[in-house]
């Protein structure tokens, strides 16, 4: 193997993330937005530069990113904030998963795609990119309220979209045979599985860490748990996302003399992400987007509407200020990882529709992932955080 295009190409990027970060910093452009073209215009659809040795790694790193985003995000659902914002995390959060599934399959169906279809489109519509959410609500360097109930909502969201997605799939499954009540069971065991994991791992974790000398063995320390808990989710076929998020909670909530596991992964996340969205942007194939045309359209449009309906309900409901409400939905935007992860899963279980399926799915993350992170930037600032 030649290792000098791989070494070159690692310079570039992270040259590119530095860049990204100062464009970001003086523009107010998310940088997350930045690395994904810049991924798009040296990948495939673009130049092609990308050696395929190196984007042969991007399901590793998108693993180790967002696992360690999951982490972080579980910092955010403390005893103390949950009593603060519990109430409007769960109800804003719910609300919003409701609401997508309503408008996106409703209208999708409206469209002339068949019911099942638009179905299996709404459910994956409720998925949220946390690792893009969490990083343009720490440029914008909001904190307060908001803020909090965003990340919240985030930690949560996937629980919720792998159900729904998963109860989807038992019913349009139903719509042309016998119902099928493995897709539910093997949700319940993803979900409960990964749960069970993060207490497994932060539980010793929340009382071994933080006990020797400050420095890089907390570092250390803090990047074992992550991989660790990365490669048991997988081995277990469980949520890594989920396993994470429990996993941060867990020492978060117990390790009272300490905090710096989250510190030092905040520390060593950014070079992780750039290689992750970068490659992500590299492996997108915006060609999609010109083949479905109004399908792409409906869907996006569709889906901005559920987000801020959802958001602005479960706002109203939970009794959040006003001025936040019309602001959830829109901070709630990015689709990344997750959707495709079950375009992939219907696509397979009805192949007759996996080529609209995934194109369609693929198409919109495009969209969702440039437009996203500019709306979670912009909301956290409306919102006054």
């Amino acid at each position: 193997m030649d290792f000098a295009p791989i070494l070159i190409t690692l310079g570039v990027i992270f040259l590119a993330g530095l860049a990204a970060d100062t464009i970001g910093r003086r523009t107010r452009l998310p940088r997350v937005t930045l690395l994904l073209i810049c991924g798009m215009a040296v990948g495939g659809a673009g130049l092609d530069l990308i050696p395929a040795d190196l984007r042969a790694l991007y399901d590793i790193l998108s693993v180790t990113a967002l696992t360690m985003v999951a982490f972080l995000l579980g910092n955010a659902l403390t005893l103390g904030t949950l009593q603060r914002h519990g109430r409007a995390i769960l109800a804003v959060s719910i609300m919003v998963v409701i609401a997508t599934v309503v408008l996106v399959a409703g209208g999708l169906w409206l469209l002339g795609l068949p019911a099942p279809v638009a179905l299996l489109l709404g459910a994956i519509a409720t998925a949220t990119d946390p690792t893009a959410t969490q990083d343009a609500l720490r440029q914008s360097g909001a904190r307060g309220p908001f803020a909090d109930r965003v990340r919240g909502i985030v930690a949560i969201d996937d629980a919720w979209g792998l159900l729904t997605f998963s109860l989807a799939m038992v019913v349009a499954a139903g719509m042309g045979s016998a119902v099928d009540m493995s897709h539910l069971g093997r949700a319940l065991w993803e979900i409960g599985g990964a749960l069970g994991l993060g207490l497994m791992i932060g539980l010793p974790a929340a009382h071994l860490t933080g006990r020797l000398a400050p420095g890089e063995p907390q570092l250390t320390e803090a990047l074992g748990v992550v991989f660790l808990t990365a490669g048991l989710a997988l081995v277990a076929e469980v949520s890594f996302l989920l396993a994470g998020m429990a996993a941060g909670a867990v020492i978060a909530n117990r390790a009272h003399h300490h905090e710096r596991a989250f510190h030092e992964i905040e520390h060593i996340q950014w070079p992780f992400m750039i290689l992750f969205f970068v490659l992500a942007g590299a492996s997108l194939d915006i060609g999609q987007i010109a083949t479905l045309g109004t399908v792409v359209v409906g869907y996006v449009a569709l889906r901005i509407a559920g987000r801020l309906a959802g958001g602005w309900i479960g706002g109203t409901v939970a009794k959040a200020p006003p001025a936040h409400r019309a602001w959830y939905g829109v901070a709630l935007l990015p689709q990344a990882g997750v959707a495709v992860g079950m375009a992939l899963i219907a696509a397979r279980e009805f192949p007759a529709q996996a080529d609209l399926i995934l194109g369609l799915t693929i198409a919109t993350t495009v969209i969702f992932e440039v437009i996203g992170p500019l709306a979670t930037l912009l909301a956290a600032r409306r919102a006054g955080a």
